[in-house]
């Protein structure tokens, strides 16, 4: 670690923030918690700052292969899923090396439910000319178990793609903090 990093690693969260967005800023969004400072509806450079290392995950999951990368998947998803007050279901779609094509953003809907179409799935996975896929979804209330419908869709979208020869890897639902993998927890 260079001395820049070391005196930074040192400094508070509110000392960061100072830096980052001025005291100002500081005082008037920060509640003890940097969970909501990445938020879009916070200070610009905060954003930004979600952001690049959004950007900087994404090339840490495209330069390993993901089967060997989980944290930085999970790392990954937890910002992606951030702040958002909707559920969202994700796909990161690989190539037979298991190193990252794409992750995209598939569906959107609404605070307790979205909607899956396994047909529009293969034809993304198509697209990407995928061998394997990693999904995700987040839960905005906040409680990162399995419904049985997540586990139906799973079933659904793993025979939808067997019959193109694309595997699933993981399905990981994500609420706030936690991260829960299927493929942990023998749910694939």
């Amino acid at each position: 670690m260079n001395t820049m990093q070391s005196s930074y690693s040192s400094l508070s969260d509110t000392a960061l923030l100072e830096k980052l967005i001025g005291v100002r800023q500081t005082q008037k969004h920060y509640r003890g918690s940097l969970v909501s400072m990445f938020n879009t509806t916070q200070p610009e450079r905060c954003v930004v700052a979600r952001e690049l290392v959004r950007r900087w995950l994404v090339e840490e999951l495209r330069h390993g292969e993901m089967l060997n990368a989980p944290s930085v998947v999970r790392d990954y998803l937890r910002l992606h899923f951030a702040g958002r007050e909707y559920e969202s279901f994700v796909a990161i779609f690989l190539d037979a090396q298991h190193q990252v094509i794409v992750a995209d953003e598939l569906f959107r809907g609404t605070l307790t439910q979205t909607s899956v179409y396994p047909r529009e799935v293969v034809k993304a996975a198509l697209r990407a000319n995928a061998a394997a896929v990693i999904f995700s979804h987040n839960h905005p209330s906040g409680v990162a178990e399995p419904s049985q419908s997540d586990r139906m869709l799973t079933d659904a979208l793993k025979q939808a793609l067997s019959l193109v020869d694309v595997r699933v890897l993981d399905h990981f639902i994500v609420a706030g903090t936690s991260v829960l993998s299927f493929a942990e927890q023998g749910l694939l």
